[in-house]
């Protein structure tokens, strides 16, 4: 009897290239930025994401810390007041979920379902204390990372089914020097917040991922993969299945200056300087059928524990919004195909 097919969901990270022309140092403010990202978000959407994140076009640090560290916005020393803990960017979301339902554009049930990811609480810390362990600060950092998650779940016009919290330099930054059992705990402070919907946790390396797959409420690892196909395999799947967790896994490259420069290696050119060139060598190298693949290969690895697939990282430093566009409808591409295959 068919079925539809493994339930592999497409997501993005977050970040995406700003319209030509624009710099995050120029970003309009109030109705124009927001105007902003309901288009990107509108363009994710269009493209098949089914868990679109808003684009992180303003700094992923300042944007928290900077109500954190407010004195206005706070009730102490890094533990932002309930409601200042507000995601500016989630209004634009709130506008266009009232907008798709409008139209009849309506995404399981009535509401637009989309992906929220704040950045982590190690992550916060180290951007303003460095190679220190003040546990304490930590801890509130930790508590105000998972107000704003609180916070963004009391949409109206659509519905937060996954939250991601980004900590890129776990297992990586030689900055954290707290103990596993400091990290864990500040994790599972933020994570808390997010009971009933999945919590990734998006990691750069895998150095990280058993420890973070046990942290209670964080339930979905997302590792940088389609770059570095090795690191899936520096996870066991038998610590997931004892966690009852899940992988994320990364589908198509986005280190766009990495790929353009291998690229220039072996044309022997510059394709920075023919757009139209560089966007043909590009997806040329990572087609929908070698998404597919890698999909493929972290099923073999992992079987009915993906539970998401989509790029590696943002895609904001792409070189436009078209390009990046074409990247995740490659993702959608290659992930309906995957599906139309392992249907039984």
């Amino acid at each position: 009897m068919a079925d539809d097919g493994p339930d592999i969901i497409f997501d993005d990270i977050g970040s995406y290239p700003l319209p030509a022309g624009m710099s995050r140092e120029s970003l309009p403010v109030g109705e124009a930025y927001l105007a902003l990202v309901r288009d990107a978000t509108a363009q994710k959407i269009e493209a098949g994401v089914e868990r679109p994140t808003y684009p992180q076009f303003r700094d992923m640090i300042r944007m928290f810390m900077d109500p954190i560290e407010d004195p206005e916005r706070s009730e102490s020393p890094y533990l932002v007041l309930p409601e200042e803990a507000r995601i500016l960017e989630l209004e634009a979301l709130e506008s266009l979920g009232k907008e798709m339902a409008r139209r009849g554009e309506k995404r399981r049930g009535d509401r637009l379902q989309a992906r929220v990811c704040v950045t982590g609480p190690v992550e916060l810390y180290i951007s303003r204390f460095g190679a220190t362990d003040y546990a304490d600060i930590l801890e509130k950092i930790a508590e105000s990372v998972g107000r704003f998650i609180e916070a963004s779940k009391k949409s109206r016009s659509f519905e937060v089914s996954v939250v991601s919290i980004d900590e890129p330099s776990l297992g990586i930054s030689p900055n954290v020097i707290f103990s596993d059992e400091e990290i864990t705990e500040a994790l599972e402070t933020a994570a808390r917040p997010c009971g009933g919907i999945d919590c990734e946790i998006h990691l750069h390396s895998p150095l990280m991922a058993e420890l973070t797959c046990a942290v209670p409420g964080i339930n979905v690892i997302g590792v940088e993969s389609a770059a570095n196909p090795d690191y899936l395999r520096l996870i066991d799947r038998r610590v997931l299945e004892e966690n009852d967790a899940f992988i994320r896994a990364g589908i198509a490259r986005t280190d766009i200056d990495g790929m353009v420069a291998r690229l220039n290696d072996r044309l022997d050119t510059n394709l920075w300087r023919d757009s139209e060139r560089l966007e043909r060598e590009v997806f040329a190298s990572e087609s929908a059928k070698v998404l597919e693949e890698r999909l493929t290969g972290a099923y073999r690895l992992f079987g009915d524990r993906v539970r998401y697939a989509g790029p590696d990282c943002g895609l904001g430093s792409w070189p436009s919004q078209k390009m990046a566009k074409r990247c995740l409808a490659n993702c959608s591409m290659a992930i309906a195909s995957f599906r139309s295959r392992k249907r039984i």
